[in-house]
């Protein structure tokens, strides 16, 4: 098996260097573009939630954060598309969480 040649070596090594910092500058702006959303959010939710209710919604995200998350676009679009009024109160969160919660159902056992 021949050496390779050095020259072709190096030109490797520099293309490979090229596509990681690419790769490297790609994730950043990723990374960019979703705190910048996340901050966004944040100030709509800020805008648009009593102290009450983002204090509900902070414990809901720790439980669930899935849940939490879904509610959290759910009242981002209700406020964009004007189907919002005012702001919202614990209370209306409360009845909020319980459309989206997932119904229980009840298991009966009957021995004989």
């Amino acid at each position: 098996m021949p050496e390779e040649d050095p020259e072709l070596e190096a030109l490797r090594q520099k293309r490979l260097q090229q596509l990681q910092m690419q790769r490297g500058q790609e994730q950043e702006a990723k990374e960019e573009r979703a705190e910048q959303l996340e901050a966004q959010k944040k100030a709509v939710l800020r805008k648009i939630l009593t102290p009450d209710a983002k204090e509900r919604l902070g414990r809901l995200k720790l439980g669930y954060p899935e849940m939490a998350s879904s509610i959290e676009n759910q009242l981002i679009l209700l406020y964009q598309s004007g189907r919002l009024p005012g702001t919202v109160d614990d209370e209306t969160l409360k009845r909020l969480l319980n459309q989206v919660q997932p119904k229980k159902k009840e298991i009966n056992i009957v021995r004989k």
